[in-house]
């Protein structure tokens, strides 16, 4: 059986970690106030990474709370595809993972 409880505080602190990151990004998206043209060119080329950089975060956060709402519901450490358990080893490495292995590697 899977120790919940360390991996509910990785995942609680990498939101965190992520909430913290994307408020910043929303600051530094809205902080470009530029009236030349070549700066304004650099900076919305800039924002397009931290837009895919606030994506991908906000993708991240949807994981880790699909993980907390398994861990409250009983169900977390367990494929969701095929029940077998999920190994510590690869919860240690990709905590918020839906999938064992063999899943993954199918997906």
């Amino acid at each position: 059986m899977v120790a919940t409880q360390k991996y509910k505080t990785m995942l609680e602190e990498r939101l965190k970690e992520l909430d913290a990151r994307l408020h910043e990004l929303d600051e530094e998206l809205d902080a470009h106030q530029s009236k030349d043209w070549e700066e304004m060119a650099t900076e919305r080329e800039q924002d397009e990474v931290f837009e895919g950089l606030g994506h991908a975060g906000e993708e991240e956060i949807v994981r880790i709370k699909a993980a907390l709402d398994r861990m409250e519901q009983g169900e977390y450490g367990f494929c969701v595809k095929c029940g077998t358990e999920i190994s510590e080893a690869r919860l240690d490495v990709v905590p918020a993972t839906p999938f064992c292995q063999d899943c993954a590697a199918k997906v």
